[in-house]
């Protein structure tokens, strides 16, 4: 489905999101090393454990809202919530308020995050979502690759002038929605009891649609499948990198003239993640496009099995050829995963209650960053091929939660068209 042939709504988001997504890999990566140096690496490892919770309420919270009040107004919600909060970290002379500023720019990523992904939902033919999404994680890819090299230098040096250019831009897209973007709430959503409630009684039964979706044994187990997958993707910025830096010795790239570029384990794990989000880019929209044929349960099998091999095998050897070549194996498994995860669950969900699904589908993410940290934890005892044999089984572990799943759902046909 080409760009030009694509809705308003998603014409504007692609663009907003992949400007927001440059500028937000600009700041982020750097976020702990610069509490760490004003408040204690301590004290910031305590300070970055508490975005993700928040992370969790704002998404379970606007995927309730965005079923009751719309996709439109909960992005816009989403969207000035963080406009405010980049200004407020802009003008800020204390770290604690930086630090209350950067938890409100997540909690208004995580508002306005299941609402996008219901607006794409209701827009896009079953058949084609998965090539959306795709196009959208491209685009925010590009700015996972570049915005560190570039932050690496402005966020330092210049941060009041990248945090205002932050706020700048989310406001000029707060506009481009507000003008441009149209409501896509389904009328079965808006023709049901509650949307005639009281805003008094809104969490209070949000609460309770959210007790009847993990009462769903289908969306439970795919959850549980979800989180299980995505601790081997997660050790990227994990225990691969305290096993590369440890356990890699220097060697050099390649040689000419007598002469050689000699790589430490620290900058071997750094051409590593420049490696892995490279192909992530590349590689995220034909991945997408020839797998397009294969059933969602076989893309799910094939993601945790590349992953969780692919992980295995770095333990095996630590030369530097060969680990760029096993990065590959594992990020593939990375890639063929990402856009199914959203097309599957957008199908699934209700049409009434697919802003729910969306927001509750976010929790695989935040516990998985919070359960994949333990093959770190583990390691001050475990040696290195202990961990990635507990990574691989912990893949297979999903593999066969993938298995149970589809056993007792079976998929419309148009899913793998």
């Amino acid at each position: 489905m080409q760009i030009r042939l694509w809705n308003p709504n998603l014409k504007v988001r692609l663009l907003g999101e992949a400007l927001f997504n440059l500028l937000f890999w600009m700041y982020f990566p750097f976020i702990t090393v610069y509490f760490g140096a004003a408040l204690g690496s301590h004290m910031a490892g305590l300070l970055m454990a508490v975005p993700p919770l928040f992370g969790m309420i704002g998404s379970l919270l606007g995927g309730a809202l965005a079923d009751r009040l719309g996709r439109r107004p909960v992005m816009l919600l989403g969207a000035s919530l963080q406009t405010v909060m980049f200004a407020l970290f802009a003008v800020s002379s204390s770290h604690w308020t930086d630090y209350i500023a950067f938890i409100g720019i997540g909690l208004g990523g995580a508002v306005y995050r299941p609402a996008s992904s219901a607006m794409v939902a209701d827009l896009v033919p079953a058949q084609n979502r998965r090539q959306i999404f795709a196009t959208f994680m491209t685009a925010n890819n590009i700015g996972a690759v570049l915005g560190p090299a570039i932050g690496a230098v402005f966020f330092f040096h210049y941060r009041q002038e990248l945090l205002w250019t932050c706020a700048a831009v989310l406001l000029l897209y707060l506009i481009a929605i507000y003008f441009i973007v149209h409501e896509t709430l389904p009328q079965s959503a808006k023709s049901t009891p509650e949307a005639s409630l009281p805003l008094t009684r809104v969490f209070k039964d949000q609460l309770k649609g959210y007790g009847i979706i993990f009462r769903d044994k289908v969306f439970l187990i795919y959850i549980l499948a979800g989180i299980f997958a995505l601790i081997p993707i997660m050790q990227l910025d994990l225990y691969l990198a305290v096993y590369v830096i440890n356990e890699v010795p220097a060697q050099p790239l390649f040689a000419w003239n007598g002469g050689s570029l000699v790589l430490s384990g620290t900058e071997i794990f750094g051409w590593l993640l420049g490696l892995n989000g490279l192909l992530f880019v590349l590689f995220v929209l034909p991945v997408t496009k020839w797998f397009r044929h294969w059933k969602e349960r076989n893309v799910f099998i094939l993601s945790s099995l590349l992953s969780g091999l692919g992980t295995f095998a770095l333990g095996l050897s630590t030369n530097l050829w060969y680990l760029f070549f096993i990065t590959v194996i594992f990020t593939f498994g990375e890639i063929v995963r990402s856009p199914v995860t959203q097309s599957f669950i957008s199908r699934y969900a209700p049409e009434h209650a697919r802003g729910q699904y969306m927001g509750a589908d976010s929790l695989q993410a935040t516990i998985g960053r919070f359960l994949a940290p333990v093959t770190v934890f583990l390691s001050g005892w475990v040696p290195p091929m202990g961990i990635f044999s507990l990574i691989l089984a912990v893949a297979f572990l999903s593999i066969a939660l993938y298995i149970q799943l589809f056993r007792i759902y079976v998929e419309q046909p148009e899913a793998a068209d």
